[in-house]
């Protein structure tokens, strides 16, 4: 096992001050998002729904790839503590963050791609449409099936007295694998998206 393994039984105690709780300014956050999305998809103005979609994803696949190839190897070679100390204020605002992107961008786009006429696409033109909704569903039940629940495990282990290393650093790995695959298939979407921008 890694040094975390090794050095959960000789850390010092991990209490709640160094786990912030779960802070509600972070649902409102996530509610203003979702309201400015249902007033782009009500209003059937093309380039505000097209701004919305856009700038969910752009959020979505940036930290994705952020916490995948930056944050992931950094996270492996730094000491226990200072891992705890990252992993503990991090996870409270991934809680909110990652599942609000994940649904603005998939549900605008959707609406998105109705209003500018794609779902009536014939094949093989529509290929591309099956693809993107694909990748799409895939990312959803990654984050919302996988990333979130893993999110909880780890804040709430990180709430007790005395957190299990072992199990924090397992979860962790595995939180910076699926981000790793979340963020390579949104840059597959990414080559979608400049297919249907430059016409099929």
């Amino acid at each position: 096992m890694s040094d975390a393994t090794s050095q959960a039984g000789t850390a010092a105690p991990f209490g709640d001050e160094s786990a912030p709780p779960i802070g509600l300014h972070g649902l409102l956050w996530s509610a203003l998002a979702v309201a400015v999305m249902i007033a782009a998809i009500v209003s059937e103005i093309p380039w505000f729904l097209n701004f919305v979609h856009v700038m969910a994803g752009i959020l979505w696949t940036g930290i994705d790839l952020f916490m995948g190839f930056v944050v992931g190897p950094i996270l492996k070679v730094v000491s226990l503590d200072t891992r705890r100390a990252i992993i503990s204020r991090l996870m409270p605002r991934m809680l909110f963050l990652m599942p609000t992107l994940a649904i603005v961008t998939g549900t605008s786009g959707w609406y998105l791609a109705k209003l500018l006429g794609f779902l009536d696409l014939a094949y093989p033109q529509f290929w591309w449409v099956v693809a993107a909704l694909t990748i799409i569903v895939l990312l959803t039940i990654q984050g919302i099936g996988v990333l979130l629940p893993t999110n909880l495990r780890v804040y709430f282990e990180l709430r007790k007295p005395h957190p299990d290393g072992g199990r924090i650093g397992g979860w962790m790995r595995k939180y910076v694998i699926v981000t790793a695959l979340q963020g390579t298939m949104q840059i597959a979407m990414i080559v979608i998206m400049a297919r249907f921008v430059t016409g099929l």
